[in-house]
């Protein structure tokens, strides 16, 4: 049975309105921040697809379109009703800074309790991506963007000392830390901590923006860079040997 849901969000972006719609309303801004590789038609009827790498893509269709104000989109429904709509409203305040505020609502399924739970905290949190992106990369779009699921691990003090040993990072991690992005096959850099949660470590380097997530028992490694010297396919292979020599390989919990 169908479950009706809503969250609603709200944050003050150190950016301004007509920088905050380039971000959430242009694929290349989108892919700077969130997941998948995004395509979006501009226009109110136009079309929203959100691409990975499984060949799985999500499709919505542009409900409002009001640049620099008013932003919403509404995905197709499943045979049994579920769906999930977005929409954003841009307020611009004086000195240049925006308040930006998000409804997410639809419909969920019969394990709805856990993944309105998981919602709440992940819409708070990929806002809060957004506003690290605003602040340091704004007027840069991501060159290349990492969505990379991996395995089940199901003891998260392991993996918090892999997040923190992937940056260079000493435990407990917390918001303003400093250390260095230490993972082979990636250029070291200067890392700091923009926000720290048992689920969710966003890490700003000079040309990356990273966002580790632990949830359900899963990891999932998040990265967009900002530079020509990496690509997509080089991040997937450096990642997923990270992965593979941190959690499955004859080395695991060396990082």
């Amino acid at each position: 049975m169908p479950h009706e849901f809503e969250v609603r969000e709200e944050i003050v972006l150190d950016a301004t309105p007509e920088q905050v719609w380039e971000a959430i309303a242009t694929g290349p801004g989108v892919n700077s921040w969130f997941m998948g590789h995004n395509e979006i038609e501009p226009r109110e009827g136009g079309k929203t697809r959100m691409t990975f790498d499984s060949d799985y893509a999500h499709e919505s269709t542009v409900t409002a379109w009001e640049p620099g104000r008013r932003l919403a989109y509404r995905g197709d429904a499943s045979p049994d009703g579920l769906f999930m709509a977005f929409e954003y409203l841009i307020e611009g305040r004086a000195g240049g800074s925006t308040v930006l505020r998000l409804v997410h609502s639809g419909f969920l399924g019969d394990d709805w309790a856990a993944e309105y739970d998981a919602l709440t905290k992940g819409d708070g949190m990929y806002l809060r991506k957004l506003a690290v992106y605003l602040k340091h990369f704004a007027g840069r779009t991501s060159s290349a963007n990492l969505f990379l699921m991996g395995p089940e691990v199901p003891d998260a003090e392991r993996v918090a000392a892999a997040y923190a040993g992937a940056f260079g990072l000493t435990q407990p991690i917390t918001n303003g830390a400093q250390g260095r992005l230490s993972v082979t096959g990636l250029p070291a850099d200067d890392a700091v901590v923009e926000f720290a949660d048992p689920e969710f470590l966003g890490v700003r380097t000079t040309n990356g923006l990273h966002m580790l997530v632990y949830a359900q028992n899963t990891v999932v490694i998040e990265h967009h860079a900002f530079t020509d010297e990496l690509d997509r396919k080089q991040l997937a292979s450096v990642w997923q040997a990270w992965l593979d020599r941190t959690f499955t390989g004859a080395d695991a919990g060396n990082g």
